[in-house]
């Protein structure tokens, strides 16, 4: 464990402010750099629902909008993308959709998106998962922008939790996050906490403080994953804000 680390609960933490995905590739714009492809890939992968979902909302059809969103990808990873952004366009959220509109310009001007099969991802788009989800999207008049945002909002979240659950699970405290998880919330009844207290059996102020410090790592995990998709440390609270207004709205 490193000099930085802390340690809660058994549960190992990393510095939330290490160096963070994003700026790795930026920082290795015109340079040739495994690691900022690595964790580009990192990016797409865990944020390449939302680019789903906006195609579909902009009218695209289901296998459509997987070939679109798969061929984008392909591009942005083996033609090293990367390499033509600028510092100024820091948030991962606004270089993606700015690369997927040039892009979109760029398929109508050559007649037609990439063929299916022509290329392969090295992680999985999972197209019947993705459609099943864009088929529980709300029937809102949401902008495919705004659809977008929000998509990538909960993606956000959804990572969040896998990654606590998996520092809670290493550290063989898997049945307590699992058990605690409806505490993440605040403002959960208090008369909850009793029964989490009888299913772990421990003491109700155990469960408290057990949930409190939950609630603090996953905070933490929250500014954290935000880090990873802006330019610099300092970005984090305005993007944390922007987020809950997308939330909020």
């Amino acid at each position: 464990m490193g000099p930085d680390s802390t340690q809660t609960a058994g549960v190992v933490q990393q510095p939330v402010f290490a160096t963070t995905h994003w700026s790795v590739v930026l920082a290795a714009a015109n340079q040739e750099s495994p690691r900022a492809r690595a964790a580009l890939e990192r990016l797409c992968r865990t944020y390449w629902y939302p680019l789903y979902a906006y195609l579909r909302r902009r009218g695209n059809g289901h296998e459509d909008a997987q070939d679109l969103t798969q061929g984008f990808l392909l591009q942005l990873l083996e033609h090293d993308a990367f390499k033509r952004v600028q510092p100024s366009r820091g948030r991962f959220r606004s270089f993606l959709l700015a690369s997927l509109s040039y892009y979109l310009a760029d398929q109508r001007d050559h007649a037609g998106a990439i063929k299916r099969g022509a290329g392969q991802l090295q992680f999985s788009l999972d197209g019947l998962a993705a459609e099943e989800r864009y088929q529980l999207e709300p029937p809102v008049n949401d902008s495919p922008d705004r659809l977008f945002e929000r998509r990538w909002a909960l993606a956000l979240l959804d990572q969040v939790l896998q990654r606590l659950g998996q520092e809670f699970q290493e550290a063989g405290k898997g049945a307590l996050f699992h058990r605690l998880q409806e505490f993440l919330v605040t403002g959960q009844a208090e008369a909850k906490y009793p029964n989490a207290a009888a299913d772990l059996g421990m003491s109700v102020d155990a469960v408290k403080k057990a949930a409190q410090r939950m609630r603090q790592r996953y905070n933490e995990l929250f500014r954290e994953e935000i880090a990873h998709t802006v330019g610099h440390p300092g970005e984090v609270e305005d993007e944390l804000r922007y987020l809950c207004e997308v939330f909020a709205g």
